[in-house]
């Protein structure tokens, strides 16, 4: 299914990339990063949900916040799998994906990045446009579902 898990702190130094952005790292922050990592794909409810296993001091406010900050450093990214809330995954540099979303029963796979190549070179080629596959969802229905109308 080609899901990686980026562990925090694993290749790039995400405590000195805060700390150099003028963010302090905080109990909160380093609790959000670990529960989109843990999760690997989710909504901000479900991260707090998550967080609030080890911590009753943080609340929605606080997640959304702080998965911004993250987002705006590079350690996580969302994507919009369904029509509910951005869903964010941690950011593997080494393992950069996206998502193939099935209609019918929600499943969400991730795909290595290298298989859109063929596209997004035929997108920077033709249009002169650099595609972010770390935002791409793909619809359609999985291997596991009846085709639609079918």
């Amino acid at each position: 299914m080609g899901e990686h898990a980026h562990e925090p702190g694993a290749g790039d130094d995400w405590r000195s990339r805060l700390r150099a952005q003028g963010y302090r790292l905080t109990p909160q922050r380093e609790l959000i990063l670990q529960a989109v990592t843990t999760l690997r794909h989710a909504t901000p409810d479900e991260v707090l949900a998550e967080v609030r296993r080890s911590s009753s001091a943080v609340n929605l406010s606080t997640v959304y916040r702080t998965l911004e900050v993250l987002e705006g450093l590079g350690l996580v990214r969302h994507a919009h799998l369904s029509d509910r809330a951005p869903t964010f995954h941690a950011v593997d540099p080494d393992h950069e994906h996206f998502h193939l979303v099935c209609r019918n029963c929600g499943r969400v796979s991730s795909v290595d990045a290298t298989e859109a190549a063929g596209l997004t070179d035929r997108l920077r080629e033709r249009h002169g446009f650099v595609a972010d596959t770390g935002h791409l969802a793909v619809f359609g229905t999985c291997v596991e579902c009846p085709p639609p109308g079918g």
